[in-house]
Order: structure tokens, then sequence, then C-alpha cells
């Protein structure tokens, strides 16, 4: 097999990997660089388990070449966090006992904050169809949608209270 050099953005840092050709993302993210937040389900893209997000948008891991994020953002599970602290919709994920076995979560969350970053304040509806492609067998779906509009909650707080942090500080200076 053909090797290759394939440079990306991973959760926020530069990667530069020798990769073989015909190298899934799923395998390459889980066992080369051993991020295993990234579950490799049914491998035929139909679970959504291995759901990373490139350049912001979710896609199944185990549908793409590894050399296709050559140049791109690529953010699993492990990468949302910030400073040692938990992203709102992990924290909401789990105040809303939306985790039973775990196996979904991270891309239940990879795909939520998709959502979010594109509509901050989504209906019950838009939710339940932006996590159409990840299948959860344990929860039933209602705790993680409730996780999800809790973290859309908490976010939108957070901005607010970073607008008028940032809006008093203009006013002093």
């Amino acid at each position: 097999m053909a090797e290759g050099s394939l440079s990306f953005i991973l959760n926020g840092q530069e990667v530069v990997v020798p990769v073989k050709a015909g190298t899934l993302l799923v395998d390459l993210i889980r066992d080369t660089l051993g991020f295993k937040g990234t579950k490799a389900g049914c491998r035929e893209g139909e679970c959504g388990s291995c759901t990373v997000l490139v350049n912001g948008v979710p896609v199944n891991s185990c549908l793409i070449p590894a050399m296709k994020v050559q140049g791109c953002q690529v953010v699993t599970i492990e990468g949302i966090g910030r400073k040692g602290e938990l992203h709102p919709l992990q924290q909401a994920f789990i105040d809303e006992g939306a985790v039973q076995c775990g196996f979904c979560s991270p891309a239940m969350i990879l795909t939520a904050k998709a959502l979010l970053d594109q509509s901050p304040d989504p209906t019950e509806q838009e939710i339940r169809k932006a996590l159409s492609g990840v299948l959860c067998r344990c929860t039933g779906y209602q705790k993680i949608i409730q996780a999800v509009l809790k973290a859309s909650r908490m976010i939108r707080e957070e901005r607010g209270r970073s607008d008028q942090s940032h809006q008093g500080r203009k006013e002093e200076g």
C-alpha cells in the first residue's frame, strides 16, 4: 500500500502523520492518534457513532478516507472542552442523565455542537432532525434532547454574560 503524509488540525493542534492509502479517518483517529472517544460502530455509515466534525460539519469518519481531511479542521469529543472544563453540552448530558452506555454520546454531543454553532436556540424538532443520524439504543432520546436544550440555554447565558462584560470594558475605556 502506498503511504503519504497527511497534515491537518486535530482539536486545535497541527498533526502531520504518515498515512497508508485506504486508511479511514476513524482508524487514523482511534488507532494511530489514540483518540478513543470516536467509536467504530457499524463501519457502514448507518449508526453515526464515529461522527467527528470536519470544518464544523458532522461526518461519519468510517466513510471518509483519512487523506480527505488534508488541510482541514477536525474535532473529536476530546477537543471540545475548554481549559480542563467540560463543554456545556458534556455537562448538560451528565446533568440530564443523557448517557447510558455512553457509546453514542461523543457523536451525539459533536452533532449537537454543530447544530448549536449554527442555530443557538433550536427547537426540539430541529434537535431531533440534527441528531437523526446518530443511533442510541439505551436512552430513548428524550433525555438527550433535554440535554441539548439545556446546553443551548447554558451557552446563550454564557455568551450574554461575556457580551455584558465586554460591553462594560468598552464603556470604561
